[in-house]
Formats: structure tokens, C-alpha cells, sequence
């Protein structure tokens, strides 16, 4: 794998980098907070002539289909901007509509995606926050030429803009050959439906969605009946190292900042840059956003490749979990108490870098994960990387 990024991909990172510059100050991610949408329309449509809503699909509906590696550099400067966008949560199920659904639902679906008319979203999580297929009770049970689902989704992402939302639902119980788990495609203006808006310190919309006998066409299954889990595995592993790519962004733009202020804040007659403390600060910090970003496009890379991803995704998402927070928490050290203030624009990113490390699962989690891998593995794996096993004899 190589990280040197080709001329294609240096211009998509700078053309993303200076849109965003001009076009999303903090004013307007301030006043996105406050909006009962929680985005900007002529932001999303100037995005949507950039073609990043369609940048990693299919060109027969109108996508560009590059590899998912542009897609992370588009994602890696939304998180530098914290540009108020539904790009996350339209471009993963989108990913998923493109790879499982049937033709009819995807020229109804991603034509409108691609040109900014859409928006989509996706549910997975529900009380039990873990991302495994035992933790989804919200179920669809057939009724004529209907499926009906009835139960709750919690986090679900820009519900208020959505107008459709990919659902995982139980249609069959667990067994030890199929997790019984299946997906559909619901219109967010169905009846049966209702929403509890979340508070979460990102100030983002998140939302608990309730279920309430919603007739869903049997013509919007996405992929076989009961045998959805490995779909929804990689439409979360998708959100996973995306959302990685936007801790990425957001973390080295906090530490950009607080590498300044260290230049130019004075105590005791010397900019604090000057000591020590700070200066193995500033080196912590540009170290494990250097190695969130190369394990964030390790796994993105595997993807493009068609190879198995599932520990490279879980190793960023661990590493990003615990070091970008880590980062931009010592990036209010060094600004001090001017970093807490609300009208300083450092808590910003603090704030929505903090919110994502517990999204999408926890450093515990992925962990667990990986380590799984490992014991499964004929060997043992390091990286990602296949070994030998020891002959213990």
C-alpha cells in the first residue's frame, strides 16, 4: 500500500479543503446547531455540483464511481470544516443501496442522492448500543404485500432531513448459521413513525426514532430475507472508517491551531512553545493524528482492494477513539482557559471529535473485535497482516 497521494487525489483534498474554506465558516456551523434541520441546503446542492454525494457510486446513475479512498479525503476535510452536511449519513446507506439493492430501488433512490435532491439516513443501533446483529429487537413481520415493523432506533443520524432511512430489522430468529437480520427501505414520511430528538455535545442531529406498525412495500428489501447481517456488517464498517476519516480531519485541524497559539502565547516573556512540556505536547499530538490517518486509509485502501478490512477498520477506529480525543483534549491544555470558552471556536472541534469517539463503537469494542480476529486467524495477525503460527512444541 502506498500513501503518497497521486496528483487526482491531491487535487480532490485541495479543491474540498479551499470549497469549504470559503463556503463554511464557523458562523454557519454555529448557526447549523440551532436549525431544526441541522444543515444547510445550498451548502448540500454546491457539495452535490462538486459530485460528492456520488463520487464512490455506480456511474450508471450518474456517480463518478472512484475508489473509497476519494471518498475519505472528501470526508477527512468535511471533519477539518466540521462542514454541517448529511454527507455521512446519505453516503453510507447509499454505499449499501449500490452494492445490494435491486435496479428498480437504486434508479429510484441514487439519481436523486447524486444531484443533492436527497437525503438519506440509516439505522442500526438500538438500546443495546453494541453493534452486534443479538442487539436488534426492532422487528418486521409480513403482512400481505407488506412488511411491518414495529420497535425503536437510537442515533439515527439527520432523521429531520432524511427522506428515506435504511432500517436493520429481525425478521427471523437467531440461529447458528443466520443472525435472522434483514434490511428495508423506508419513507421517512410513512405513517407510524415518530422522532425524539437527542441532546449530544456535538450539537448534531441525532435522533431516536419509534417504530409503530410501519408498512414498508416487501418491494423495499434490500438484499435476501433473513440473511441481511453480513450487509449491515459492512454498511457499519463503511460508517466506521468514514467517520474516522472525519476524526482525522477535525483532530489535525485542532492541533494546526493549537501548534499556533503555542508560537505565539506568551508566559514569562517567551512564547510557551519554547518549553519542553509543550513542544513533547505538540509532538504527541501530530504522531497519533499521523497514525489515525494512515490506519484510516490502510482500511479504506483494503476496501478499494476487495480484501477483508474488518480488523484494519476496527484497529483505526480503536486508535482514532483514544488518540484524536487525546489530541484535541491537549489541545485545551494548551490554549487554557480561553479553550473552554463558548465563544472561542476551539471547543468546536473538541466537542464533535469527543461526540464521534463514541459512535460507531467503543476502543473497548473494537478491540474485542480485532482480538476475535486473531484467535480465529490460523495464525496470528499483526496489522492486519497474516503470520505463521508458533509451533509451541
Amino acid at each position: 500500500m502506498d500513501l503518497t497521494l497521486g496528483d487526482e487525489e491531491v487535487m480532490v483534498r485541495e479543491t474540498a479543503r479551499k470549497f469549504l474554506e470559503a463556503q463554511c465558516p464557523t458562523k454557519l456551523v454555529r448557526a447549523m446547531e440551532k436549525d431544526a434541520k441541522g444543515y444547510s441546503p445550498e451548502l448540500w446542492r454546491q457539495a452535490a455540483e462538486l459530485g460528492w454525494q456520488g463520487m464512490a457510486l455506480p456511474e450508471r446513475y450518474g456517480g463518478s464511481d472512484l475508489p473509497l479512498v476519494y471518498l475519505g479525503l472528501v470526508f477527512e476535510e468535511v471533519g477539518r470544516a466540521l462542514a454541517p452536511l448529511p454527507l455521512h449519513s446519505t453516503v453510507v446507506p447509499a454505499l449499501t443501496l449500490a452494492r445490494e439493492a435491486g435496479d428498480d430501488i437504486c434508479r429510484a433512490i441514487l439519481p436523486g442522492v447524486i444531484t443533492g435532491d436527497t437525503v438519506l439516513t440509516w439505522a442500526f443501533a438500538e438500546r443495546d448500543p453494541r453493534l452486534r446483529p443479538d442487539s436488534i429487537q426492532t422487528r418486521a413481520e409480513p403482512d400481505g404485500g407488506d412488511f411491518v415493523i414495529s420497535g425503536r432506533k437510537m442515533f439515527v443520524d439527520n432523521y429531520p432531513a432524511a427522506d428515506h432511512m435504511l432500517v436493520v430489522c429481525r425478521t427471523a430468529p437467531a440461529s447458528a448459521d443466520n443472525a435472522g437480520l434483514s434490511l428495508f427501505l423506508v419513507d421517512t414520511r410513512s405513517a407510524g413513525l415518530a422522532e425524539v430528538p437527542l441532546t449530544v455535545i456535538a450539537k448534531d442531529k441525532q435522533s431516536e426514532v419509534r417504530f409503530d406498525n410501519v408498512r414498508v412495500p416487501k418491494g423495499n428489501l434490500v438484499g435476501p430475507l433473513d440473511r441481511g447481517a453480513p450487509i449491515a456488517a459492512r454498511m457499519v464498517d463503511d460508517a466506521t472508517v468514514l467517520l474516522c476519516a472525519q476524526m482525522v480531519g477535525a483532530t489535525r485541524k485542532d492541533v494546526e491551531m493549537a501548534v499556533e497559539w503555542a508560537k505565539f502565547r506568551k508566559a514569562f516573556g517567551q512564547p510557551i512553545g519554547a518549553f519542553q512540556s509543550i513542544q513533547h505536547m505538540c509532538a504527541d499530538m501530530l504522531m497519533w493524528v499521523d497514525g489515525g490517518q494512515m490506519l484510516t486509509y490502510e482500511a479504506l485502501w483494503k476496501m478499494d482492494q476487495g480484501l477483508p478490512a474488518q480488523v484494519e477498520v476496527s484497529q483505526a477506529k480503536a486508535f482514532c477513539n483514544e488518540k484524536c480525543e487525546a489530541a484535541v483534549r491537549q489541545c485545551q491544555v494548551i490554549h487554557g482557559g480561553i479553550g473552554f470558552m463558548m465563544e472561542f471556536d476551539l471547543q468546536l472541534w473538541y466537542r464533535r471529535v469527543c461526540s464521534w469517539t463514541m459512535r460507531l463503537g467503543t476502543a473497548f469494542e473494537h478491540r474485542a473485535r480485532i482480538a476475535e480476529a486473531l484467535l480465529d486467524h490460523p495464525g496470528q495477525i499483526i496489522l492486519g497482516r497474516p503470520v505463521p503460527a508458533v509451533d509451541e512444541a
